[in-house]
């Protein structure tokens, strides 16, 4: 049993002999950096039972815990809160426990909860951008936390394969390409189609000039612009079932996966199924048709089918068409229902979007509810905040996105050159070598990614993301190297036990609480889905070791026990940090 755990029970023992009552649960939370004491206990909720003021209630509860716990050194109350000191013997036996378990943590036991959290979901229009790998790093991070408090967990994407966007890419390879193709060109197919995505928009923009030079309005122009009014017509063959424009889709989209995957593989993320727009959006399509009927939406006279969100606070939303044509949320509605018909098990569906489709989900997750989905008050669409650089936001339409694989490339070359110059590699073989710069360089780029919390908005600053100093991955990584570089020096036997009468020095004390908070602050980052909790809860554990490391020796100068708890402890960092940056998706290497 935990630290927490154990401090809970003594408290509940404590009440019901105080206050003769059985309390389920306790609220017990780590103590305020600003006030002494280790563990605060919320008492606020016993005040009227015990008819005193809650400083009273405070002091009562502490002197009983004081007398009757052998877990408690002292305590003070501020106000309703009731701060406890842990004896120092308590911290020893809670080192040798979880140095005698694997994975500390992590759930000892299966929740029976299960989530499908979706993630990526680019268009096969253009390639993956520094938007998606905020997107996709987040999302696979989310995935591994839930998995770590014990979730059943299933990754998902679903491609945006259809529609208007994949027309012009098609419309300006088949003026354009000349037959040109990623073999013929040597070009990732991501790239390849991306680069007529950008070439229609550039016609496009000269078309439109060309119209309005000759007296009509903009609008007019956008609307009669011949590669736009061919791509209109392209859209119309597919969803006709025209046999050479499906062809076509299919051949240029499969391009698109092929350089997708390669993509995935070099950000270290999988998905456990995929699923596509231009089937999901005809099951949507029969979800309105069937919600009409049910009365649950209405029909205007155009034709127009609608629901009406007043009990929701909302405007009305469209759902399909005058001409029968489904819009975004149709297509939502079916793979949401679909996907609780397919994995009948799942307790949530979690969306990672960007925070500019937040009235959108609103919107999504009212409607389930209005059809009746029980599911549907599950649902929870993981918000985040754009990602700019320095030089401003990213358009794709005009060429201006960062693509993803440039970033990587980019980033890993910054590591190789940063990590040739501190010299620390000799030994290595070539291979060798490579993997340690794309493990300190994807680190970097993903701890960067991470460590913002989801809902804000960030800057990316590729040179400040490799910096070896502050709060970085390879800050992070380095101190783990640390850790094991010590491990093998000290060619001892961390199998063992502490002796409860070890006497701890502040320094010490510092860094073994912090490392036991592990456990609390994986909960943490499960319960409000945020990997930016794993990255400061590990930046601070590595700064708290790597000042203990400066002041005091571990392996000389010291005695046998000394020697054993300080080896222990480093052991114990060293695996908090790698299971935390795990998590993230960060590998640390044994040796910078």
């Amino acid at each position: 049993m935990e630290l927490t755990e154990l401090l809970g029970s003594e408290v509940k023992l404590v009440l019901k002999e105080l206050l003769n009552i059985s309390p389920a649960e306790v609220q017990l939370q780590k103590t305020k950096p600003e006030f002494e004491g280790d563990w605060t206990l919320v008492v606020f909720p016993y005040v009227k039972l015990a008819k005193k003021s809650p400083e009273e209630t405070g002091n009562l509860i502490g002197e009983k815990l004081l007398n009757s716990s052998d877990l408690v050194r002292s305590f003070n109350v501020i106000k309703g809160f009731l701060n406890l000191e842990i004896e120092h013997a308590s911290w020893i036996q809670e080192l040798n426990r979880i140095n005698a378990i694997k994975n500390f943590g992590c759930a000892t036991s299966p929740s029976g909860k299960t989530f499908m959290v979706e993630y990526a979901s680019p268009n096969t229009n253009k390639p993956l951008h520094l938007g998606h790998l905020r997107n996709i790093f987040l999302g696979f991070s989310v995935s591994q936390i839930l998995k770590a408090n014990g979730h059943e967990v299933l990754k998902t994407q679903i491609i945006n394969d259809r529609g208007i966007h994949i027309c012009k890419s098609m419309v300006a390879w088949k003026r354009f390409g000349n037959g040109e193709n990623p073999q013929s060109s040597n070009t990732k197919g991501d790239h390849l189609v991306g680069k007529y995505y950008v070439r229609f928009d550039q016609e496009y923009k000269k078309e439109i000039a060309e119209i309005v030079a000759s007296g009509k309005s903009e609008d007019d122009a956008k609307n009669e612009a011949p590669i736009f009014v061919e791509a209109q017509a392209m859209l119309q063959k597919w969803e006709a079932g025209d046999d050479e424009v499906v062809k076509l889709w299919k051949t240029m989209n499969e391009w698109v996966y092929a350089g997708f995957d390669k993509t995935y593989k070099k950000m270290g993320v999988d998905f456990d199924s995929v699923y596509y727009e231009s089937d999901t959006y005809i099951l949507g399509k029969q979800v309105v048709e069937e919600g009409l009927n049910a009365g649950h939406f209405y029909q205007k006279d155009d034709g127009s089918i609608w629901t009406d969100l007043t009990k929701y606070k909302m405007d009305d939303k469209l759902l399909l068409r005058a001409d029968g044509t489904s819009v975004y949320i149709t297509q939502d509605i079916g793979t949401a229902i679909e996907r609780t018909k397919n994995h009948p098990e799942l307790s949530s569906l979690i969306y990672t979007v960007g925070n500019e489709q937040n009235h959108h989900f609103k919107v999504l997750f009212s409607i389930l509810d209005k059809l009746g989905y029980d599911w549907a008050s599950e649902c929870y669409h993981l918000s985040y905040g754009m990602v700019d650089l320095p030089s401003g936001r990213m358009k794709s339409r005009e060429g201006t996105v960062v693509d993803a694989d440039d970033i990587m490339d980019s980033i890993v070359a910054d590591a190789k050159s940063s990590t040739q110059e501190r010299g620390h590699i000799k030994g290595m073989s070539d291979q060798q070598k490579n993997e340690l710069f794309d493990q300190i360089g994807l680190g970097a780029l993903k701890y960067y990614l991470l460590k913002v919390d989801p809902k804000k908005n960030m800057l990316f600053n590729p040179e400040e993301s490799i910096d070896l100093n502050g709060n970085t991955g390879p800050f992070v990584q380095y101190c783990y190297a640390r850790t094991r570089s010590i491990l093998a020096k000290s060619e001892m036997n961390t199998d063992v036990k502490i002796s409860d009468d070890y006497v701890l020095n502040d320094s010490e004390m510092s860094v073994l609480k912090l490392l036991l908070q592990f456990s609390c602050v994986v909960q943490e980052a499960g319960n409000n889905y945020s990997p930016a909790i794993i990255c400061n809860y590990i930046y601070d554990l590595a700064r708290s070791y790597n000042s203990f490391f400066q002041f005091n020796p571990i392996l000389k100068q010291v005695d046998e026990e000394t020697k054993k708890f300080r080896v222990i402890l480093t052991k114990q960092v060293g695996d908090a940090l790698q299971l935390g940056a795990g998590l993230l998706g960060v590998v640390l290497p044994n040796r910078m």
